[in-house]
């Protein structure tokens, strides 16, 4: 076949494989694939593969097939030289060890000069590595987390019809460290817990801390999500509005721990939650609210003591020694972001900012509200399962009762459902089928204390060789811990870490997570723990 023959049919060729493309919609469906792999021949990767160049040129001249043989100025390769280039390719070069071609080159040689054979050079054997395929390459030497979006094809996306159908939560350590609001002196870098709805790119709420990821931050989170925030806004000197609120109907999650505590999974349910997890090792399942964080952590990096995203940008900063930022002031500035920024901007998903598409399309939906927006928190809080003694329950080496307990005395000695805050102590909540009753320490001069440091005042006492661990115990040994820390806490940035902990609410009780008004249509708000949640009226 002559040169302008074989050219001819190339390009009637690619003049086929344009038109088949081009009836392509922008995102296809199964159906609409199939048809395409089926008439062109080819596999699905190399379809979208040729889709995703054709879309980005638009011209025909994309998709002339390669001609058969070698590429142009390519010899083919000594089968004798052959044979040790890809046996360096395959036991050297293409592994997680990641050898520079320069290595390479140098092994290859060392082995040709060995054997009496033509050497290669660098350039020559960086052609023939261009004849691999890539994606399988790199997948070889860094893994599947950074072929896969390079190479791989993700038809379609994460799709919500509506508001509220799908709400992503994810967690991350934010990239600026914090200060003690009385010292003003370094405490470290807090954990924000985060969530996005899918349909209309909003915020719908978030968590500030100094914990580690937990399924209480995830349950206060949700709460800010579901919640009006008018009132939260107000208290934290925010003029502008925040209109997401909601219970959604599907909320996807990683993999973490705290997703599959039971706990969460039979709130999700009580709530009609659909829970999705993502695919393990998938992060691309998860873009929506990785690119929120994103966002969110671009905006702290203009803030002193701005870790930034690696050490490169950050340079010859000293973050620790530039904080000026206390935890609520973080938390009010993340707040301003989202309301005064990132809700206002366009979003190039949407061609429109996020609350224009809430505001536009949440007219539509039937929005749920939880009828009890405290008891829709202690929900999702963690649990454990005792059995009722008679003086009462036992959890965490501490004696709760209450009155109302009596009433489960004669009951068969089933084991009860409690739920507790791991930030406060002072008071856990018993499952009794038809709600919550509320049990405190049967000694009432017991101060406030965190779980965290409950474990802490049991490891001090283990490590003096305690066996035998008693109520009073514990709770002398963490009031003397806590004067402890009171004295040093100029001294570590530990002890400096711990005492914001708990103090980063202000003075007095650590978190009261009994309103003060309980009843459905009193004017007052219902206080909630850390969110001033106001009543709905139904």
């Amino acid at each position: 076949m002559s040169d302008q023959s074989e050219n001819e049919q190339r390009w009637r060729e690619a003049r086929r494989r344009a038109e088949i493309l081009a009836r392509l919609p922008d995102r296809p469906g199964e159906a609409e694939v199939q048809s395409a792999i089926g008439s062109l021949g080819i596999s699905r990767a190399t379809l979208f593969r040729w889709l995703k160049r054709f879309r980005q040129d638009d011209r025909t001249s994309t998709l002339l097939p390669r001609r058969r043989g070698p590429n142009a100025g390519m010899q083919p390769l000594d089968p004798a030289v052959l044979v040790i280039v890809e046996g360096h390719f395959e036991k050297l070069y293409a592994t997680r060890r990641k050898p520079t071609l320069s290595r390479f080159q140098r092994e290859v040689a060392a082995d040709c000069r060995a054997a009496g054979l033509q050497q290669l050079s660098i350039r020559r054997l960086g052609r023939w590595l261009e004849t691999k395929n890539q994606a399988d390459l790199m997948r070889r030497r860094e893994g599947a987390g950074k072929s896969e979006p390079v190479f791989l094809a993700t038809p379609g996306g994460l799709e919500a019809p509506a508001p509220l159908d799908i709400v992503q939560i994810d967690h991350t350590r934010v990239d600026v460290t914090v200060v003690d609001p009385a010292t003003r002196l370094p405490i470290g870098r807090p954990t924000l817990t985060l969530a996005i709805d899918v349909n209309t790119r909003m915020a719908m709420g978030f968590y500030l801390s100094l914990e580690a990821p937990s399924l209480t931050a995830v349950a206060l989170c949700l709460i800010h999500c579901v919640i009006d925030k008018t009132a939260w806004l107000a208290a934290r000197g925010i003029a502008a509005d925040w209109p997401a609120f909601g219970i959604p109907r599907t909320i996807h999650v990683d993999n973490g721990a705290e997703f599959h505590a039971r706990a969460f999974e039979r709130a999700c349910a009580e709530h009609r939650i659909d829970l999705v997890y993502r695919p393990p090792g998938t992060p691309r399942f998860g873009g929506h609210i990785e690119r929120l964080i994103g966002t969110m952590m671009g905006a702290v990096h203009l803030i002193p003591g701005s870790h930034f995203s690696n050490i490169r940008d950050r340079g010859d900063l000293d973050p620790e020694a530039e904080a000026v930022m206390t935890l609520r002031e973080l938390e009010t500035y993340l707040a301003l972001e989202i309301v005064g920024a990132y809700h206002a901007r366009i979003h190039k998903a949407l061609d429109l900012p996020p609350a224009a598409a809430w505001n536009t399309r949440i007219a539509d939906v039937m929005v749920r509200k939880p009828s009890d927006p405290r008891r829709f928190l202690i929900d999702f809080l963690p649990s454990e399962e005792r059995t009722l003694q008679r003086d009462g329950l036992h959890l965490f080496h501490i004696r709760y009762w209450s009155d109302e307990l009596r009433w489960l005395m004669g009951h068969d000695r089933q084991r009860l459902t409690i739920k507790y805050d791991p930030r406060d102590l002072s008071c856990v909540f018993v499952a009794t089928g038809e709600g919550y009753l509320e049990a405190r320490p049967a000694d009432r001069t017991r101060p406030p204390i965190a779980l965290w440091e409950q474990r802490a005042a049991r490891r001090a006492l283990r490590a003096e060789g305690r066996k035998a661990l008693d109520e009073e115990l514990i709770f002398s040994t963490i009031l003397a811990q806590r004067a402890l820390v009171d004295e040093a806490t100029r001294a570590t940035r530990a002890m400096r870490r711990d005492s914001a902990r708990r103090e980063h609410l202000g003075g007095g009780k650590m978190i009261d997570v009994t309103p003060e008004t309980a009843s459905v249509g009193d004017d007052k708000p219902l206080q909630l723990p850390y969110f001033a949640v106001e009543e709905w009226d139904d």
